[in-house]
C-alpha cells in the first residue's frame, strides 16, 4: 500500500535547481554491484545539490551536478570554527517503484533551528525541499529496493569564507549528498549493549546540545571508543547538570518502558536533540494505548527498575536505526540486563508500525510521508 495521505504526483519545487548531469554516470552493473552490500555511508550517488549564500546576495546558484571534491580554501571558516550543521534524511521505495521521505518538512524546520544557533542563516523550506527532491529525481536508480534498504540523504551547510576573524562568516554553502544503505542490523534487529558515560559529558546547559552540529558528535567520539573496548555498541551520555539523568545515546534518543505498559523518554532541556524519529515513536505509542511521559529519567531509576522488574524494555530511535532495542545497559561497577536476545514486545510493535509507514506497507494516517519521485 503506498502511502496515501501525501500528494500523488511528482512534486515540482526541484524546478528551481538548475541540473548539470555526469558525463560518466556509474553503468548499472556496477551500481548494482554498490548496492549488494553498501553498509552505512560507504557508498555514494553520482550527484549532489548545492546552494550558495553570501551576506550581500543571499541564496544564490541552485543546482545539482556531478559528485566531486569541494575546493575550499584552507582559511575556510569551518576548518578553525567548526561553524556547519547537518541533517539525515532517508528515502524509501515502495513496491509500485515510488520513492518517498519521511516527514522531511521537520527535518527543514530543525535545520532552521541548528542555523539559528550557529549563528548560520536560515535556509527556507522549499529550497530544503527542493533540493531533496531535485538529487532524488536525478539518482532515483539509487533507490533500494531491498527490504530495510534506502536512500541516507545528508543536507549539510558550512562557513566557507576564507577568514581567521572569530565572528559569523559572510560566505556559506549548502550541500545535499545521497548514500545508499543496507539494513541498519545486518544480522537482523537485536538488543544492543549500551556503555553509560558517567565521566563525559556530550552538551551542557546553554551548549549546542538542540542543534546537529558536528562538535556535538566529536565530543562523543571518546566515550564511544570506551564503550567499543567495553564490548558495547553505542554509548548513553547523563546531563551535564546532576550527572544524573539519561539524555541521549551519541547518535539517538531513548525510552524506557515500565511494567505497567508506559514509556518514558527525557525531556527536551536544550541539552539534547528534538528527534523527528523521537516524535513520532512518541505519536505511535499513544496511538497504541500507552502513556509516554516526557521527564529526567534517572540512571538511579533505571537501575533499581531493571533489578525489580519495574522496567521492562528499553530502546533506543534516530534516522539510521529508525527503533534499536537495548539489551544492556554496561557502565562503571555494572552489566545490568534489559533484553536477554529478545526484542520486547513494545519496543517491536513500535519499530514494525514505524517502519511500515516509511515503506508503505501501512496507511499514512499522520501525513508524514511526502513522494519524491
Amino acid at each position: 500500500m503506498s502511502s496515501t495521505a501525501a500528494p500523488a504526483s511528482t512534486p515540482t519545487i526541484a524546478y528551481t535547481f538548475a541540473r548539470h548531469l555526469t558525463t560518466t554516470p556509474s553503468p548499472p552493473s556496477e551500481r548494482a554491484r554498490l548496492m549488494v552490500d553498501p553498509g552505512f555511508g560507504r557508498v555514494f550517488t553520482d550527484h549532489m545539490a548545492l546552494i550558495d549564500w553570501t551576506a550581500d546576495a543571499g541564496w544564490t546558484g541552485h543546482r545539482v551536478v556531478p559528485r566531486a571534491p569541494l575546493q575550499m580554501d584552507p582559511a575556510a571558516a569551518v576548518l578553525h570554527y567548526g561553524q556547519e550543521i547537518f541533517e539525515g534524511i532517508k528515502a524509501f521505495r515502495h513496491a509500485d517503484g515510488s520513492v518517498w521521505t519521511f516527514r522531511p518538512e521537520a527535518n527543514a524546520a530543525l535545520f532552521v533551528v541548528s542555523a539559528r544557533r550557529m549563528a548560520m542563516p536560515e535556509l527556507s523550506s522549499a529550497d530544503f525541499l527542493g533540493s531533496l527532491e531535485a538529487l532524488v529525481q536525478v539518482d532515483a536508480d539509487w533507490v533500494p529496493d531491498s527490504d530495510e534498504a534506502s536512500l541516507y540523504l545528508r543536507p549539510f551547510m558550512f562557513a566557507s569564507e576564507a577568514f581567521l576573524g572569530v565572528r559569523p562568516a559572510r560566505a556559506m554553502a549548502y550541500v545535499l549528498i545521497a548514500s545508499p544503505v543496507g539494513p541498519y542490523f545486518s544480522g537482523g534487529v537485536r538488543p544492543a549493549p549500551i556503555w553509560v558515560a558517567e565521566d563525559l559529558r556530550r552538551a551542557g546547559p546553554g551548549g549546542t546540545g538542540a542543534a546537529k552540529c558536528g562538535g556535538n558528535y566529536a565530543a562523543s567520539l571518546l566515550s564511544q571508543q570506551e564503550a567499543y573496548a567495553e564490548g558495547c555498541e553505542q554509548v548513553c551520555f547523563l546531563d551535564a547538570a546532576t550527572g544524573t539523568n539519561l539524555e541521549e545515546l551519541g547518535g539517538m534518543n531513548v525510552f524506557v518502558v515500565l511494567d505497567d505498559g508506559s514509556a518514558a523518554t527525557p525531556r527536551l532541556t536544550g541539552t539534547l536533540l528534538e528527534g523527528i524519529t523521537r516524535a513520532s515513536v512518541i505519536t505511535l505509542l499513544r496511538d497504541g494505548g500507552h502513556d509516554v511521559v516526557e521527564r529526567d529519567v534517572s540512571l538511579a531509576e533505571v537501575r533499581s527498575g531493571l533489578a525489580d522488574g519495574r522496567v521492562v524494555e528499553a530502546f533506543a530511535c534516530g534516522t539510521g536505526a529508525a527503533v534499536s532495542p537495548i539489551g544492556r545497559l554496561v557502565g562503571e561497577g555494572f552489566d545490568l540486563t534489559v533484553a536477554d536476545g529478545e526484542t520486547g514486545p513494545v519496543t517491536a510493535a513500535v519499530r514494525c508500525q514505524l517502519t511500515d509507514i516509511q515503506y508503505g506497507r501501512a496507511e499514512d494516517r499522520h501525513g508524514w510521508m511526502r513522494r519524491l519521485v
